[in-house]
């Protein structure tokens, strides 16, 4: 599957043009796994990860993000995806999806996680699956 992305928009891996500030605006006051993020930790968070951001081609709004945890080698998270309340309804989530799973491919990564409990749907079209073995994995910290 190739990116499908609307004309009017653009996906950027260049964490310079991420405005942190309207990030953590999304996700500290509209993401339910995010809700009441301080700044600070999201700025760290951003600065210690893979960044991929969503723009409108004319403004250069930023319209979506997500970011990526990863080792380079085995293992990657995708988190914090999120399309702005405005811009939804576009596909630009299964495109920015897309555009990450495909930016990480040549790394050969084993494994890609992720965790959703409302957009199954979207990670579906992009080759997610639920776990094969959901018991073997553990968690240490909030649920």
């Amino acid at each position: 599957m190739t990116t499908i992305l609307p004309a009017a928009y653009e996906i950027s891996a260049d964490s310079a043009r991420i405005d942190p500030a309207l990030v953590h605006r999304w996700l500290s006051q509209d993401a339910y796994w995010a809700r009441d993020r301080s700044r600070e930790k999201q700025d760290r968070a951003i600065a210690g990860s893979l960044n991929f951001g969503v723009y409108e081609r004319t403004s250069g709004q930023q319209v979506g993000y997500a970011r990526v945890v990863t080792d380079h080698a085995d293992f990657a998270w995708l988190c914090d995806v999120y399309i702005a309340p405005e811009a939804r309804g576009e596909g630009l989530g299964t495109a920015l999806v897309t555009a990450v799973r495909d930016h990480l491919a040549p790394y050969g990564l084993r494994r890609i996680l992720l965790a959703t409990a409302d957009a199954h749907e979207v990670y579906a079209k992009v080759g997610f699956a639920p776990l094969e073995k959901p018991e073997s994995w553990m968690t240490l910290g909030a649920q």
